[in-house]
């Protein structure tokens, strides 16, 4: 079974979602049936690269929300992550351009599946769980080089636009599945589950 699904690192139900994609495939006992591929969705490609202001304040402004019930919602999201296993601190999160983020992982998904994985999970865990800004080169080149790869490579990555029409490609791919908002999950190329 070949499982592709379109995630962005800024998004909590993607974390969630791809959380529950793990465990659902484990708890089956089917990881040598299925065949599993994350592909780039950036939910904000003008993004800044630089971190501009607290969560709290930005999904207020996003949604139209008082400050109270932006926090109220918040908290009920990050209550999800910590209900699927997860450190989730979506209130602490340092909102930036993930677009960097996606072309480190197609490196990796380059080299070795098991690779983009683990990688994957640590950028997750990076937003989510330590607040840490995706766009910044040095938090990218460091957990990169946690994960094993090869520390010159990942420089010269950050130092060009390699890998940026391989993000590009995902997202036109998203968008001729009529892809607006993710997770998004593709069985077989055929059946279509959105959401977390």
């Amino acid at each position: 079974m070949k499982i592709t699904y379109w995630s962005d690192y800024a998004c909590p139900y993607c974390y969630i979602g791809e959380t529950y994609l793990k465990q659902a495939i484990a708890e089956l006992g089917i990881g040598d049936q299925a065949e599993v591929e994350m592909k780039a969705f950036e939910l904000d490609p003008d993004a800044s690269k630089e971190y501009t202001g607290a969560t709290v304040e930005r999904f207020a402004k996003k949604y139209g929300l008082p400050i109270q019930g932006a926090q109220a919602r918040i908290d009920a999201i990050s209550q999800m992550g910590r209900d699927a296993g997860l450190d989730f601190r979506y209130a602490e999160t340092r909102y930036t351009n993930t677009f960097d983020a996606h072309r480190l992982t197609k490196l990796a998904q380059k080299k070795d599946q098991a690779l983009a994985d683990r990688l994957s999970e640590r950028l997750y865990k990076a937003y989510f769980s330590e607040g840490l800004e995706l766009a910044d080169y040095d938090v990218l080149l460091r957990i990169a080089r946690e994960e094993g790869m090869d520390e010159n490579e990942v420089r010269s990555l950050l130092a060009t636009d390699e890998f940026a029409m391989d993000v590009r490609l995902d997202e036109r791919e998203a968008a001729r599945y009529n892809v607006h908002g993710v997770p998004y999950f593709l069985l077989d190329g055929q059946l279509a589950i959105p959401g977390a």
